[in-house]
């Protein structure tokens, strides 16, 4: 891979899969292995991911080094009708993206629904980039605002903790101690709310056994590698609910 030169800032193009749907197609299997495994098996994420083009094309965005063409990040929102209560606020990425596809009134807000950066591009602003591009379409879009279901990159390490307490976890400067939260609070994001049954997946063992590589031998809970809560597994299935913070963007 061509790594960016340290302490260069490259220059960065930002394009929507409305504006470069070749290029949306080209991005299409490069962000797969970012993800842990298991969280590509979500018991109804496919019915909004596969919807996000061409039906919300203008809310997908790719970041793209003008030098090279390569493609070094995406963002992928949904727009849906919210009326800014949190007691409308849907429960999570899954209840935020059925909603969005079933809904046949004119939406007013929409959502963040995952941000990838290349492995090689990250911690290179990337993601706040994402981030802005976001909200540039959101604002483009006459609606606001953009609201985040945030995964907390470091909440695999805490995962007996309940995201109700580690979304409240500040440093000593009082920003987020999550890097993933951080990012979103300098761009200043508040918190509205952490989601403790966000995506629901569920698998037999077997199904798992592969996606976690670890033993599952009996009913119980499981702590497994990069989960983010534990895993309840019972009669051979096992269920597990990933967890967000959902964080808001106004948008001025």
């Amino acid at each position: 891979m061509n790594e960016p030169r340290a302490g260069v800032a490259p220059a960065l193009r930002v394009c929507t899969a409305a504006e470069r749907p070749d290029q949306w197609e080209r991005a299409t299997s490069l962000f797969e292995g970012l993800w842990p495994e298991y969280n590509l098996h979500g018991n109804r994420s496919g019915e909004y991911f596969g919807q996000l083009v061409p039906r919300f094309a203008r809310f997908q965005v790719l970041v793209i080094d003008a030098g090279t063409d390569r493609i070094v990040g995406r963002g992928r929102a949904i727009p849906f009708r919210w009326d800014g209560s949190l007691d409308d606020l849907p429960a999570g990425i899954d209840a935020v993206g059925i909603r969005a596809v079933g809904a046949d009134a004119a939406p007013t807000a929409v959502s963040a629904l995952a941000a990838e950066v290349e492995g090689d591009w990250q911690g290179q602003g990337v993601s706040r980039l994402i981030i802005q591009a976001m909200a540039r379409v959101t604002r483009d879009a006459g609606l606001r605002p953009l609201v985040a279901p945030v995964r907390p990159s470091l909440k695999d390490r805490y995962p007996l903790f309940p995201i109700s307490d580690s979304a409240r976890w500040h440093r000593d400067d009082d920003l987020p101690f999550d890097p993933w939260m951080r990012v979103h609070a300098r761009l200043g994001a508040t918190i509205l709310r952490a989601e403790p049954r966000s995506m629901e997946i569920t698998g037999t063992v077997p199904d798992w056994e592969r996606w976690t590589g670890i033993a599952l031998p009996g009913p119980g809970e499981y702590v497994f590698p990069g989960g983010l809560a534990p895993l309840a597994v019972a009669d051979g299935v096992g269920r597990y609910w990933e967890p967000n913070v959902w964080m808001l963007h106004e948008i001025r």
